[in-house]
């Protein structure tokens, strides 16, 4: 009987499953992580109640009670529990302000973590003082024991700005010992930690006064804004003079946002300069609305936040290459961006062995396009036109009061943030994990 020539190759195709697909790279679907959130109907509504009446300065109102401003004051304290506040046009304005209410003379030397934004240097600046960098650690904190070092070598510090750079805080009672040891007096820069807490208590506590953001990128979005809080009365009256209360206007604050009344404040009113740096009407008709969805929106945040960096952790590949440091224990954190390092040692497997600062600028640079390419925007910090690179801040240049800042360079030259909009959908946030997990297996392989 006659046989048909079946080929080898035919044979194999006949009985061998097929082979399995290459995994499709995964592709962000969205890219509009600068997106902000959007003022509520309530608010919208308001502002344009006050355009109609033209009503926008916050002392137009016979009875200071009257003003969203007042009110917008009041409700940001009872939520944080501050004693006093006063609305202002920027939260550099309410560092720079915190300066000046709490007596820090121009000249003098005030501290500052060296991983921060521009605009922490810039109000130190702003009020005539000379900037002394300390070091941060890698969960992007200030580094209490170089805090400790640099007060000793320059005794002669007066302050200390505390930055809690993108709402990671430090070892706070330490600070404050410290400060207070020395006395330093220590502020607190809360524009990103607003509703983180303490060992239960919100940021803003620890030191003498602090200021919160309203810009649009930070939980309360009015464009731009901020607000000086503190329990100190003088601080509070002489903020309040500082920003715009000529004449009598300081009583319009009322006595739950200022202290009562005393006969220096009229001496106040006309020996300090009026600097008019209020807050209008209008930002704070926005932003009253968005202060009731705090609690909501932050658990929203850390559901998301929580759930994302699980899956990147139980990565192999996204783990063995990137370090998200935890919180500290006695830190309820809100987590609205993501913060990552490289590894050291993910950068040594990628550049092939030896790394000088030109291989590790290269790998960097490649897995940020890498991801790019996924269509993941993410923030170097360390590049050289970041304005949280302390190298960029050529008008407090770090070489006059500091040492060369080393563990912060290693720091910020290979870490990102990437924000986690409120916008996106839970399953868009998580898609972060899947470009980062496919980008490190590719720029830097599995771990040895």
């Amino acid at each position: 009987k006659a046989t048909t020539y079946v080929s080898p190759s035919v044979a194999r195709s006949a009985v061998a499953p097929p082979r399995p697909a290459a995994p499709v790279p995964p592709q962000m679907s969205r890219t509009d992580e600068r997106i902000a959130c959007p003022v509520p109907e309530e608010g919208i509504a308001h502002a344009v109640e006050l355009m109609r009446e033209g009503a926008m300065f916050r002392y137009t109102f016979p009875d200071g009670g009257e003003s969203p401003v007042t009110t917008a004051e009041r409700a940001l304290a009872d939520y944080t529990g501050h004693k006093y506040c006063v609305a202002l046009n920027s939260g550099a304005t309410a560092l720079y302000l915190s300066i000046r209410a709490a007596g820090v003379e121009p000249g003098s030397k005030v501290l500052c973590n060296a991983f921060t934004f521009g605009a922490v240097p810039s109000a130190i600046v702003h009020a005539g003082c000379e900037v002394v960098y300390v070091e941060s650690k890698e969960d992007y904190t200030i580094d209490v024991d170089d805090l400790k070092a640099v007060i000793k070598e320059q005794p002669d510090c007066k302050a200390l700005m505390l930055s809690h750079m993108r709402g990671r805080v430090g070892e706070m009672d330490a600070i404050a010992e410290i400060c207070k040891e020395a006395g330093v007096v220590l502020l607190e820069d809360c524009a990103h930690s607003l509703g983180v807490l303490y060992n239960g208590k919100h940021t803003g506590h620890h030191g003498v006064a602090c200021g919160v953001s309203a810009q649009s990128f930070k939980m309360l979005n009015s464009g731009e804004g901020g607000f000086l809080l503190t329990d100190d009365p003088e601080i509070a009256i002489r903020a309040a003079i500082y920003a715009g209360a000529y004449e009598k206007n300081a009583a319009k604050h009322g006595t739950k946002n200022l202290p009562a009344e005393e006969p220096h404040h009229a001496k106040l009113a006309v020996e300090l300069p009026n600097l008019s740096v209020r807050m209008s009407a209008l930002h704070a008709a926005v932003l009253i609305p968005q202060m009731s969805t705090l609690d909501e929106r932050i658990a929203e945040y850390e559901v998301r936040y929580d759930n994302l960096a699980e899956k990147i952790r139980s990565s192999p590949a996204a783990n063995a290459a990137l370090y998200i440091p935890d919180d500290l224990p006695e830190v309820r954190a809100v987590h609205d961006e993501l913060l990552f390092t490289i590894r050291p040692e993910a950068i040594e497997r990628a550049a092939g062995g030896q790394v000088d600062a030109e291989s590790l600028r290269e790998v960097v640079a490649r897995f940020q396009d890498a991801c790019a390419e996924r269509g993941l925007v993410m923030n170097l910090f360390g590049s050289q036109i970041n304005a949280r690179n302390f190298k960029n801040w050529r008008y407090a240049p770090h070489e006059v009061h500091s040492k060369p800042l080393e563990q912060t360079t290693e720091l910020i030259r290979a870490s990102f943030g990437i924000r986690l909009p409120m916008q996106w959908q839970r399953a868009e946030i998580m898609e972060i994990a899947d470009v980062l997990e496919y980008c490190a297996g590719e720029v830097f392989g599995q771990e040895a």
